[in-house]
């Protein structure tokens, strides 16, 4: 991804003689960091009014020099496309171009936007005692855009933890005073204090409101700015039902607690997550029905034509109706990891879509492992392989028990609509219709 002022110093070239003037280049910086129109205003003494009209002039000068349309929420995906067809960094990052597994690096050109959601939750995060859910299906993007969060929020001098849950042994997860303990140490870990564990924890109160006491007293009310904590795979909770049905509701009355007590505002909590939560829970007690939901959508076909532009795929970019790509769409529809494995291959092995797509559902295609993968957990799980089978056989959606059905669309499987399931993609059913 480009810095900020990588993407200045390029719409400076862009743009000459016509230099910026001093509010352009607020506007323009600001808005690159994800700040929305008010915002820009309310922190540098604007009218919001005229600070949208600059930025939509200065859009249009921008839209009219490259040729293409710019927005204030495609501008860093414009200027991405610019550059590499205008520059040599495509050619450095091709010959550089890493295999598409695992979190996308916070400076990846191949980090693509799906607007509004990053503007969204970069703007919800500065909010007093925000709470961010981002929801989507394995390997989907959600830690790529959670680490862009935080990234965002250390640029405006937040302090920020990560914990992955999947990190913590499973003997953490017989007992909640362990648990919690775990939590408070990561979080003194990462903010480079000594964990003063004891100090805080008093049997007789219990773990929760040991916890709470240490978060407050010992963490916020030590930090000069607001603590962004995030908490990666939190459906791996969902496996270990006396924890979550005490964690999470913790994690909401964090979030409420700055309506009661300032030092609370400080916290901000982001919460990852895969699935819906199958566990009981009272209304009132779960974080899932209080913050901001963000459901990370799959890629629409422009996204990944930016994406097969990055690439330098001519043979497929340059058909005209992009039939090649639609083709593919229609194969994996437009889960990022299974689009980019492809493009990634098309670059590398210099193979042709049709072989691509032929081979594709079979154990000599590119996504065998990755198929293998999910076949393998299908196999150690006959009541999700059973009920997946339905679902591919069905020649329409069908209704499955709830935990079954939330846990086939955590694995990306199935799409859920209503009560009714069906299989996420093409691929899927050619290759599960045999193996399974």
């Amino acid at each position: 991804m480009l810095s900020e002022e990588e993407a200045f110093n390029l719409v400076e070239t862009i743009l000459k003689p016509n230099l910026l003037n001093d509010v352009q280049v607020l506007v323009f910086r600001q808005c690159w960091l994800g700040k929305t129109y008010q915002m820009i205003a309310d922190e540098n003494g604007y009218d919001p009014d005229y600070i949208r009209v600059v930025g939509s002039r200065l859009w249009q000068q921008l839209s009219d020099t490259l040729g293409i349309k710019i927005t204030k929420s495609n501008i860093q995906t414009a200027l991405r496309k610019s550059l590499n067809q205008t520059s040599s960094l495509s050619t450095t990052a091709l010959d550089q171009l890493p295999f598409p597994d695992g979190t996308v690096p916070l400076d990846s050109p191949l980090y693509i936007e799906r607007p509004p959601t990053e503007q969204r939750a970069y703007a919800e995060i500065m909010k007093p005692a925000a709470l961010l859910r981002i929801k989507a299906p394995s390997k989907m993007g959600k830690t790529s855009l959670m680490l862009r969060i935080l990234a965002y929020a250390k640029r405006n001098k937040y302090h920020t933890v990560r914990l992955n849950l999947q990190q913590a042994d499973s003997s953490l997860f017989t007992h909640l005073d362990r648990f919690l303990r775990w939590i408070c140490a990561n979080i003194a870990h990462q903010l480079k204090k000594v964990p003063r564990l004891d100090d805080y924890w008093d049997e007789e109160l219990g773990s929760k409101v040991s916890c709470t006491a240490y978060l407050q007293g010992y963490i916020l009310e030590s930090l000069h700015y607001p603590l962004v904590l995030a908490i990666d795979e939190v459906n791996h909770l969902f496996e270990y039902g006396q924890i979550a049905q005490e964690f999470l509701p913790l994690l909401r009355f964090w979030h409420e607690e700055g309506n009661n007590i300032d030092i609370w505002q400080n916290l901000r909590l982001i919460i990852v997550h895969s699935t819906e939560i199958y566990i009981p829970l009272q209304l009132q007690q779960s974080p899932f029905n209080v913050g901001i939901p963000i459901q990370l959508p799959e890629f629409t076909l422009e996204q990944v034509k930016a994406l097969a532009e990055f690439h330098g795929i001519s043979n497929i970019i340059d058909d005209e109706g992009n039939q090649p790509l639609k083709n593919l769409m229609k194969m994996v529809g437009g889960h990022p990891y299974l689009i980019r494995l492809a493009l990634y291959h098309l670059y590398q092995d210099k193979i042709t879509m049709k072989q691509l797509l032929e081979e594709a559902p079979t154990p000599t295609g590119i996504y065998y492992h990755h198929l293998q993968n999910h076949l393998i957990s299908l196999q150690k799980n006959p009541d999700l392989a059973a009920a997946f089978v339905k679902v591919i056989k069905a020649k329409k959606p069908i209704q499955l028990e709830t935990i079954i059905a939330y846990k086939l669309a955590s694995m990306g499987l199935v799409k859920l609509e209503g009560k009714e399931v069906f299989a996420s993609c093409q691929l899927y059913c050619l290759y599960f219709s045999i193996f399974i």
